[in-house]
């Protein structure tokens, strides 16, 4: 999509520029998003192969997907934290700024060759995404006049588009820089992109609602100091004991990784065990909660299977797969890309083939729809049985085995993600309406820790076994939460 100003006629009363009909300030959201998706994708396509390069870290491929699959599942758990920043301390326009400085700060420690220096670089690049990930979404909706506002929807599906040209370019540039030159390059490719992002975004901000500016819901003194003294008290219990495992000798990766796993799945499961037990919610909040829960789970299955995408199967085909195409090599980085130019052709598609359901009255129910992306998903490594067992035998897996998996892994997202992004507004409690998405975002969180933790328990994700028991999983869940619709369905209230 061509990114250009578009100008209402001149003799229109109190004309003004517009980004294809939309606030000006859409435009600079959107060039922040893609850069930054571009910072982001271009790094994660990077980091599994990094890992376990000969001259990377050199890691085995179980320890780089749960490297891996932690990296993922911080970025959307602190992004509640994020938008807590946004709501309590900075406000939105200041929280983006600051996260987007950090993020270029990630990538440029990542660019640094050394083991240490590698990590802090992951740690700030997923503090900065959780805290830019609420924050923007938000400044996009103040540029209109409020949801009734009829260029509300075109508003962020023009936004998201952004969001996939950055990820869509991400890998073919970065990738080819770090793969084929120098790793450390591709990640200071990385924060190049992201300080574009930045300038860009602070240039704009002119344009920007002032809604952005404002703290919707500033700390008391006493609230700030309490969280202040908590938060300290925390970081040094966090100091001392990982400083005790360094001096004593002990200390090794597991430490660290290992309590992020369990932290990213028992957070969620309190987080919607204290919403569910909240006496204030009405019988029918309860109920759609309960109702909820069931589309929690399904899609945390789906984010385990579908995330492995840039773990699991691109380690695969750094080392088993032909990775060209009528004769000409291409970089591993490059199958990173194909999801989101997918997105990109076939999220119209589905958008329109919804849309004339609903006029025949035949448009599948959000259970169907969910049901369905989990299927899908499964389906997707039932496909990646056939490499696996091609490369079993001793030879190389075509190129094509790989794009047909992220094929039918983009059919399941778009049958499910955008149901469930729309389900979680249209259930969440009144009490907790401005929270829910976050909790959306715990279910890839643990998801993501699921796959981390079977990597530390040494389990081999990409063996056969595993990968068939997986795919029965997601499909046995996409049969049941079908074959129970009417029961979620009755929980779902008047949610349709």
């Amino acid at each position: 999509m061509a990114s250009s100003l578009t100008k209402d006629s001149a003799s229109t009363p109190g004309a003004e520029k517009t980004f294809f009909g939309h606030p000006r300030g859409l435009a600079t959201l959107f060039m922040t998003e893609m850069w930054e998706r571009f910072s982001y994708y271009g790094m994660r396509a990077l980091l599994p192969l990094y890992l376990i390069a000969p001259n990377g870290l050199h890691m085995n491929p179980a320890t780089a997907t749960a490297i891996y699959s932690v990296y993922l599942s911080l970025v959307y758990l602190l992004a509640m934290p994020g938008g807590w920043f946004g709501d309590r301390v900075w406000g939105p326009r200041k929280t983006v700024a600051i996260a987007g400085g950090v993020i270029m700060l990630g990538h440029l420690t990542l660019a640094l060759p050394a083991e240490g220096t590698f990590f802090a670089g992951l740690g700030l690049v997923a503090i900065g995404s959780g805290l830019l990930k609420s924050n923007i979404s938000t400044m996009v909706g103040h540029l209109y006049d409020g949801p009734d506002d009829p260029r509300r929807d075109g508003g962020f599906t023009i936004f998201y588009m952004g969001i996939n040209m950055g990820a869509f370019a991400a890998p073919l540039i970065i990738g080819t820089v770090g793969e084929n030159v120098n790793w450390h390059l591709g990640f200071a490719l990385a924060a190049l992109g992201m300080g574009l992002g930045v300038i860009q975004f602070l240039l704009g901000t002119r344009h920007l609602d002032q809604r952005s500016l404002v703290v919707p819901k500033p700390l008391s003194a006493d609230e700030r100091a309490s969280t202040l003294r908590k938060s300290m008290i925390w970081l040094g219990i966090a100091a001392v004991f990982y400083i005790g495992t360094v001096v004593t000798g002990v200390y090794t990766l597991n430490w660290l990784l290992v309590p992020i796993t369990i932290a990213g799945l028992v957070i969620p499961v309190m987080v919607l065990t204290r919403i569910k037990r909240d006496k204030e919610l009405s019988e029918t909040e309860q109920k759609k909660m309960s109702g909820y829960i069931w589309f929690f789970v399904a899609a945390a299955i789906f984010w385990m299977i579908y995330d492995q995408g840039g773990s699991t199967l691109a380690i695969f085909a750094d080392s088993s797969a032909e990775n060209s195409v009528l004769g000409w090599d291409f970089p591993v980085s490059w199958y990173q890309s194909v999801n989101p130019v997918l997105i990109m052709a076939l999220a119209p598609v589905f958008a329109a083939f919804w849309l004339a359901l609903n006029r025949r009255g035949k448009e599948p129910s959000t259970v169907v729809k969910f049901s369905s992306g989990l299927v899908l998903v499964g389906a997707s490594f039932f496909l990646f049985l056939a490499p696996l067992t091609i490369a079993g035998d001793g030879h190389k897996a075509a190129a094509m085995w790989l794009v047909a998996i992220y094929f039918v892994q983009t059919v399941g997202e778009l049958t499910l993600s955008p149901v469930g992004l729309s389900v979680t507004t249209k259930m969440a409690p009144a009490k907790y309406a401005s929270q829910m998405m976050g909790v959306w975002f715990l279910a890839v969180t643990a998801g993501d820790c699921t796959t981390g933790l079977l990597s530390l328990a040494g389990v081999e994700l990409n063996g056969t076994g595993v990968v068939a028991l997986q795919a029965a999983l997601a499909v046995a869940a996409g049969v049941a939460i079908f074959m129970y619709r009417g029961k979620v369905k009755t929980l779902m209230g008047n949610v349709h």
